[in-house]
């Protein structure tokens, strides 16, 4: 069984993944599950192929009786800078700008399934952020139950900026976590805020020197690893059932919105301008 999402035939069924196509390396000892983003050349840039394999291994964690912790991490000078617009399946394909909304409100809705594997897992997931975290990559680290930044991370949504609107929760994320206006201030205008700024608005719960990112945090989720298992997954599923309350049915208006934006006028627009090193010139259409 496949489903066509935005130009690319996305395998929901598959569960390899093919050597040297890897955006993410699992590997697990001492009780912790390390999920690293492994496309440092690229930023670690996001797609639809870092979506699936993040659901997959993701699902593995989850059954893993071993794993009582999960770092998330990512090698390079970004954690993750966003939409990697250079990956194949981008173009948005349909018979009609009906079709071509109507399936990419299920392609995002498919991310979004994808993504609630890895938030939902029962594991505590610590996420370690530095350089450039950006969209998609910010998003991802929000799903995180703990976020610890290097001194030199950097966040940002800049979705409104392309004409296209924040796709995968993170402003809702924000929102829960810094409160509404702030969620507003960073992704109705698209400003990048640091670490310290970031550790203010309670988005990260600690910030350390960069040299010092990976220590501090394989220590922090080595702490969660060796607590009780059913006292920690206690407490994780009892304050996400708290903060999440209205998560579910504030994610598909956010798919619909996503899918508006991204099959309008002014998403072309957005792209072609900063491609073009331009101001964008944005009509509502």
């Amino acid at each position: 069984m496949s489903k066509g999402v935005q130009g690319r035939v996305i395998d929901t069924v598959a569960t390899d993944i093919a050597e040297g196509e890897e955006r993410i390396r699992l590997e697990t000892a001492d009780g912790i599950a390390v999920l690293t983003l492994c496309r440092p050349d690229r930023l670690n840039g996001w797609s639809w192929e870092s979506t699936r394999q993040l659901g997959l291994l993701a699902d593995r964690v989850r059954f893993d009786p071993s794993v009582r912790a999960v770092l998330l991490r990512a090698e390079g000078r970004a954690f993750c800078a966003g939409i990697d617009v250079t990956a194949p399946g981008g173009a948005i394909t349909g018979g009609s700008a009906a079709e071509r909304t109507r399936n990419t409100y299920e392609g995002i809705r498919w991310v979004h399934e994808r993504f609630a594997v890895l938030s939902r897992l029962p594991q505590p997931v610590v996420a370690a952020v530095q350089g450039y975290c950006l969209g998609f990559g910010f998003e991802l680290a929000l799903m995180a139950d703990i976020r610890v930044a290097a001194e030199d991370a950097v966040f940002a949504l800049p979705e409104a900026q392309l004409g296209v609107a924040v796709d995968a929760g993170g402003d809702l994320r924000i929102a829960r976590e810094a409160g509404a206006g702030w969620a507003k201030y960073l992704a109705l205008t698209g400003r990048r805020i640091d670490a310290a700024t970031a550790e203010r608005l309670n988005l990260v719960q600690l910030v350390v020197p960069a040299a010092e990112l990976d220590s501090a945090a394989r220590t922090l989720t080595a702490e969660i690893a060796a607590n009780a298992p059913l006292a920690v997954q206690g407490i994780k599923r009892a304050v996400d059932a708290y903060a999440d309350a209205a998560l579910p049915a504030a994610l598909d208006r956010v798919a619909m919105t996503a899918a508006l934006t991204l099959t309008s006028d002014d998403c072309r627009e957005g792209y072609g301008a900063k491609a073009a090193r331009r101001p964008p010139h944005f009509t509502g259409g």
